[in-house]
């Protein structure tokens, strides 16, 4: 079928806001999507049919059964295969006007500022606070914009962040609002969340792109939009430039180590060739704390708590017993096992190295 731009656009440029001039600064516009999840998916392709006219996705992960309820993009037919090639196929069927590239790998301290700088805008649409901590300190670095996105259960944040305004300051960034990071919140794997407001979120996101390239409209900026879907309510919280924040330093001094295993103690951990040979034994006790009651368990437990029911404080233990705590990657179950040797030193408790999927 043959169209021009002119058509395909029309909706958006018949807006005087937009207009032909508007939809031409989105067809020279290159921007940047990390990770292509639940955020990262829609925001790429809304973007693509805005009508940007280049984009690079960045994912390292492939596509599982438990992404498909909130990461819409994919069908059953994906599952295993890697986000950002089948997101970028799924955008070059759709979309005739966007040039779409694609990195099936994770962004690192090494690399960041080197991808960064051929883009006009990055939006983080990851999961992972520590790389999202990376990715705002190489933007302000690279003085370039950065439109956020995350999701904590029923709650949404949303900001533009180090945009230059008229008097030459750049806004606040994600340091502004939490200086350091946080390393008790749990991802969405862990803590769960639900189909819309990860939409919603993404979507806001892809609405904060449009204006700031179009430069059209009031942006999120010096603040942070906070949306609960329970309540359907949102906050602004505004936030104060801190100048005494020195990012380079920060940049240069933090190794931004995502949550693995390669920090954990061996004494709290059980490999899985010596828990194969344990199965069996009447005094092992498994504890499954995956949130999926459903996820595939490669031998019998004997309680399934999921990980925002699991109570260390209350938990009545059984020093007769020897307790293994396992999870999908022996991230979540080593903090757990952490915590309650930390409460009952006596107690017999381990983590199940590397979790279920190396099992």
């Amino acid at each position: 079928m043959n169209f021009n731009k002119e058509s395909y656009f029309l909706r958006q440029t018949t807006l005087p806001e937009i207009g032909e001039a508007g939809q031409t600064l989105l067809l020279q516009a290159k921007v940047l999507v990390i990770g292509c999840g639940g955020l990262g998916s829609p925001v790429a392709v809304y973007l693509a049919a805005s009508g940007v006219g280049a984009l690079h996705l960045v994912d390292f992960d492939t596509v599982s059964v438990s992404n498909l309820h909130r990461q819409v993009f994919y069908k059953t037919k994906d599952i295993h295969r890697p986000k950002a090639k089948v997101l970028a196929a799924e955008i070059k069927r759709r979309t005739p006007f966007t040039k779409v590239t694609f990195a099936n790998k994770a962004v690192d301290k090494n690399s960041i500022l080197k991808l960064i700088s051929k883009f006009d805008v990055v939006v983080d649409a990851t999961d992972s606070l520590p790389i999202k901590y990376l990715i705002n300190d190489a933007c302000v670095l690279a003085k370039k914009p950065l439109v956020y996105g995350s999701l904590y259960k029923f709650d949404g944040y949303a900001a533009t962040f180090n945009v230059l305004d008229k008097d030459g300051d750049y806004s606040c960034n994600l340091r502004d609002a939490f200086p350091k990071i946080a390393t008790d919140i749990p991802n969405c794997e862990e803590a769960g969340t639900m189909n819309p407001i990860v939409g919603l979120i993404a979507l806001l996101q892809t609405n904060e792109v449009v204006k700031l390239l179009t430069k059209t409209g009031k942006l999120l900026t010096n603040q942070l939009l906070i949306y609960n879907a329970l309540e359907n309510s949102q906050f602004k919280m505004k936030l104060k430039k801190n100048k005494a924040l020195d990012i380079k330093s920060i940049f240069e001094n933090s190794d931004y180590v995502v949550e693995t295993c390669e920090n954990q103690l061996s004494a709290l951990l059980i490999s899985a060739e010596a828990l194969k040979e344990k199965i069996g034994n009447s005094t092992l006790e498994i504890i499954s704390i995956l949130n999926n009651a459903e996820e595939f368990l490669p031998f019998k437990v004997d309680h399934k708590i999921p990980y925002n029911d699991f109570d260390v404080e209350n938990f009545q233990p059984n020093f007769k017993k020897h307790y293994v705590i396992v999870c999908k990657k022996g991230i979540t179950s080593y903090e757990i096992s952490l915590k309650l040797k930390e409460k009952y030193p006596l107690l017999s408790v381990v983590s199940l190295s590397e979790g279920i999927i190396n099992y």
